[in-house]
């Protein structure tokens, strides 16, 4: 069997707490009825694939998506703490622009700059964001040799933990992930390949990735 693993990464579908600006992980957060509708169409992309599986983040919103997903693909969801999106711990649920500035700040510190020890607030920095993610992929690869699976994640943990991993930095900068648009990551059992990333509603290819 190959070593090869495909996994089909997205976001979660719109929320509630996006559609209001809070900041952080926010993990009751629940889909909008757009969210609801974006879940279904990321299924129907990745019909035919042979997904066998369905990763998702804790979050209420990562899980709803999955569900919504599993009905359609017929494959069980299991339930990751590691995917959850990025804690800033007493700026949890602020929707302040100083806030979405030091946010916006942090983040591009960590994928563009490198700079992992910056953090909001007193929430995680990049390097408990970064381990907890590769933890979380490194783990899934491990446990399916030759398939394809979906992961869902967030904007913020999901792209530091692959910037990290497929060497990806100042490449995405400028293009956060879309809501519940699937993009392919695959483990070769040597290393982590990030071929595409999507940008609005369509992947664009990513030049100058590991492995690539």
């Amino acid at each position: 069997m190959s070593d090869r693993v495909r996994l089909l990464c997205l976001r979660h579908a719109e929320s509630e707490n996006v559609t209001a600006g809070a900041a952080g992980a926010l993990p009751s957060a629940r889909l909008t009825a757009k969210g609801r509708l974006q879940a279904a169409e990321a299924a129907r992309r990745v019909i035919g694939e042979g997904t066998t599986r369905i990763y998702a983040s804790t979050a209420v919103r990562a899980r709803q998506t999955a569900d919504i997903m599993a009905r359609t693909l017929g494959v069980d969801v299991v339930p990751l703490q590691d995917l959850v999106e990025v804690h800033v711990g007493r700026a949890e649920g602020a929707v302040d622009p100083a806030t979405r500035a030091r946010t916006a700040a942090v983040l591009r510190s960590w994928i563009v700059e490198g700079d992992l020890g910056e953090a909001v607030a007193d929430g995680e920095d990049g390097h408990a964001v970064t381990a907890r993610v590769a933890a979380a992929l490194t783990s899934i690869a491990a446990e399916h040799a030759g398939e394809t699976v979906a992961v869902i994640g967030h904007v913020a943990s999901l792209t530091t933990g692959l910037s990290a991993l497929c060497g990806l930095g100042r490449q995405v900068w400028g293009a956060p992930l879309p809501h519940a648009v699937p993009f392919l990551v695959e483990w070769d059992g040597r290393a982590w390949q990030c071929p595409s990333w999507p940008s609005g509603t369509a992947a664009q290819e990513v030049t100058g990735a590991a492995g690539s």
